[in-house]
Formats: C-alpha cells, structure tokens, sequence
C-alpha cells in the first residue's frame, strides 16, 4: 500500500528502455510535466532492479522488449524491490497475451507507444492515484484475454450470468453510459467531458457501479458491460 504523499511532491519515475534515444525523448517528454520528474533509467531487466531498489521511484515505466529477461518476467523482481511503486507497461506489444501476464504479475497499467505525449503524462498521474491504467486500443483484447485465462491465473471469478444481468439491471441510465465509457477504456476526464459534468461526480459514480456489480476493479466492470452487451 503506497504511503500518503505530499501532492507537491512531483512523481519520482525510473524509465526502462533498452533503446538510448527513446529514454532520453521520453524523459525530455515527462519533463514538461512540473509534477514529474524522471530520477533515473535503465537498459535492462538488471539495471532496473539495481535502480528500483536504490531509488525506490513512484512509477517505472518498463518496456516488455528487453535483452535477457523481458519486462513483464521482470515485474515480480521489480514489485519486490520497490513494494510502493507501481509499475505501467510502455511497449509496442499488442499481444493479448502479454496483457494478461502484465496484468496477472502485478502492472498498474499497459501502455502503447504509439500514444500521444499528453495522454501518457495523465496516464502516469492516475496510475499513481490508484487506476488501472489499460490503452483504450487494448480494452478489447483485455476482455477476451481476462475471460480465457481467468481461472488459469486466480483471477476471482464474476457472479453468475443472472446475477450478473441483475447487476447491470439496477444501473440508473447515467451509470450506464459511464460503465460504456469504462469498457471502452477512456479515463474519468474522458467520460466527463463527453457527458459534461464534472470529473469528481464520474469518480463518484463509478465507486457506485462497482459497489452495484460487486466488483473490485474497473477491468471487472468492463468484462461485465461486455458480456452484458453493453459496448
């Protein structure tokens, strides 16, 4: 569990990359942003461990195409080394499979690199407030990954389809749409705008969607809305 933090403290990054041009870029990328700051980078899956370790960062930004042992092997090391950090998948993989093992070994997110600049400075502040940060490109492929390999990796299990049904039934019409913009993968400033209110009042309605469908997170929801066809 990540400690309170002082909100005028910038977010401590270490970026891992094994491409020297595309660390620097992205760190000259961050740096716009006062409430980040990049303390350190690696090549590889070694490097990160040794950095995570003696920098203990709030983010790491970790790329799955490493030499020797790929990012999503090294996440448990990394997770043991920094306990409070929280880690976001930055890669070009749109693998379903290498979703789900992120996801199963503890990333807070999964990330493409084809994203703009802005979108991944607000990615790493929400993942650092708690989200689970998923590229909206990738929201499909998480549902299907999630319900093919959920009893394989001890995800728990959703209520049953009648239930389930039931659930999404006791949505109001506006918690609805939320749960369809959640499903899509957008962030609560995205389906804030896109209904015009305010982006406190989508924090409060998604704790409600979760409390009614009986699930802990937003990729639970999503799996729900889906097979509910909902989006």
């Amino acid at each position: 569990m990540r400690p309170p933090s002082d909100k005028h403290k910038p977010i401590r990054i270490l970026v891992v990359d094994d491409h020297t041009l595309f660390r620097r870029g992205l760190t000259a990328l961050l740096a716009r942003d006062a409430g980040l700051v990049v303390v350190g980078d690696a090549a590889d899956a070694g490097q990160a461990l040794r950095k995570a370790q003696e920098l203990q960062p709030d983010v790491i930004l970790l790329d799955n195409h490493l030499p020797g042992v790929n990012g999503v092997d090294a996440l448990p090391s990394l997770l043991e080394a920094a306990p409070d950090t929280c880690v976001l998948m930055l890669t070009v993989s749109e693998d379903e499979n290498d979703l789900a093992a992120a996801l199963h070994r503890g990333a807070s997110g999964y990330l493409l690199k084809t994203m703009e600049g802005d979108d991944l400075t607000s990615a790493v502040h929400r993942a650092f407030q708690g989200d689970s940060i998923i590229a909206p490109e990738m929201m499909g492929k998480l549902i299907k990954a999630y319900k093919t390999v959920s009893i394989k990796s001890g995800l728990p299990s959703e209520a049953t389809p009648t239930l389930a049904k039931q659930a999404v039934t006791n949505l109001s019409p506006r918690e609805r749409d939320i749960l369809r913009g959640i499903a899509r993968g957008a962030s609560n400033k995205e389906i804030a705008r896109e209904h015009g209110i305010v982006e406190a009042t989508v924090k409060i309605h998604v704790q409600h969607i979760l409390r009614k469908l009986g699930v802990s997170s937003r990729v639970h929801a999503a799996v729900m809305a889906s097979e509910q066809g909902l989006c």
